[in-house]
């Protein structure tokens, strides 16, 4: 069992999709997943669960908004720890720990561990105990660990052969927390500028982050706490087609295409001489804009949509080519996974 984080420096190139695609497709073939949204914007969560689902986990007490509450108590028990950010409030408010929390099974086999735009504020706490784990200060540990030690406790209630972790695009404290409890990171990129910048600043950092942990932090702790080893492998990358054909992109972007490579192996990799032709390109995934409003509003994945939602034609032929797309995607990651553990 492993844990794979999605991130990219750079926003708006389709990563939460891809995670809540992911992890639809691994519980197809058969796998237990568990989902963790630790993006504050809690796109993953929406993705997931409808508004109904929502109010009630993020305790909206408006009057105006009737529940069903026959469904919602079905799925939910009242007091229960949901959301990332409900388990780590006694931080927060300076009362405690973390507490344990209840994953949502979503589907079969297939459970999440809600966001909240709530976490946002755990952010200075995070930032302010960075630079006291350095020192082996046990309070400033145990708050840089909190995402980990939640996901573990999850992990030993659903366990879980796979954990798909959405982050934000950002290199703020929040997600230092974050990456630094998965094992692996797979980084969906478009093919732009504003997504090579993104490589440039994430593998510097993610290499300083871990030395400063794996050298320092864990080497000064206290003996007894459960730390995350802080290994953050790069996994390699997902290129985020474009709208266009996927065998003929348009000639501005095929330059950035051909950059993409070197700039890896350069700063994510930090390789001397890098190389054009590398091959931590996982997959292709290409543009499905005239799948995604037939999928958002039956709220399941693109792949999963039948003539009753709409997909007729050659739209429900583009269906079973999402559905195979994803499907060679997951056996791509499932091999660089078992390279990485490997080595």
């Amino acid at each position: 069992m492993t844990s794979v984080a999605l991130f990219n420096n750079k926003g708006g190139v389709g990563k939460t999709t891809l995670v809540y695609h992911l992890a639809h497709m691994y519980q197809k073939r058969g796998k237990r997943v568990l989902a963790v949204d630790l993006d504050p914007q809690s796109n993953l969560t929406s993705s997931f669960l409808d508004e109904e689902d929502l109010a009630f986990l993020w305790d909206e007490s408006d009057p105006t908004f009737l529940f069903r509450q026959e469904a919602l108590f079905s799925r939910f028990d009242l007091g229960g720890v949901w959301t990332v950010a409900q388990a780590v409030e006694p931080i927060v408010r300076g009362t405690g720990d973390i507490q344990e929390v209840d994953p949502v099974e979503v589907a079969d086999d297939l459970w999440l561990i809600p966001g909240d735009l709530e976490l946002s504020r755990f952010e200075d706490e995070l930032s302010t105990n960075w630079a006291p784990g350095f020192a082996g200060s046990e309070k400033a540990l145990r708050i840089t660990s909190a995402f980990h030690r939640i996901i573990q406790q999850a992990r030993q209630r659903v366990e879980p052969d796979i954990v798909l972790i959405d982050v934000g695009p950002n290199l703020g404290a929040i997600n230092r927390a974050a990456l630094l409890s998965s094992d692996t990171v797979l980084m969906p990129l478009a093919a732009d500028l504003f997504s090579l910048r993104g490589l440039r600043n994430l593998g510097p950092t993610l290499r300083d982050w871990r030395d400063k942990w794996q050298n320092v932090v864990l080497s000064s702790a206290p003996q007894g706490l459960e730390l995350p080893s802080g290994d953050m492998w790069p996994l390699g990358y997902v290129i985020m087609q474009p709208g266009m054909r996927l065998d003929r992109p348009v000639q501005a972007y095929q330059r950035w295409l051909e950059r993409i490579p070197m700039v890896y192996d350069r700063f994510v990799l930090d390789h001397d001489s890098p190389a054009r032709d590398s091959d931590h390109e996982i997959a292709t995934i290409r543009n499905y804009r005239s799948l995604m409003p037939l999928a958002h509003d039956a709220r399941k994945p693109m792949f999963d949509l039948r003539t009753a939602d709409g997909a007729l034609g050659s739209t429900l032929a583009f269906v079973r080519t999402c559905y195979r797309d994803f499907e060679d995607l997951v056996e791509k990651i499932d091999a660089r996974l078992a390279q990485t553990v490997g080595e």
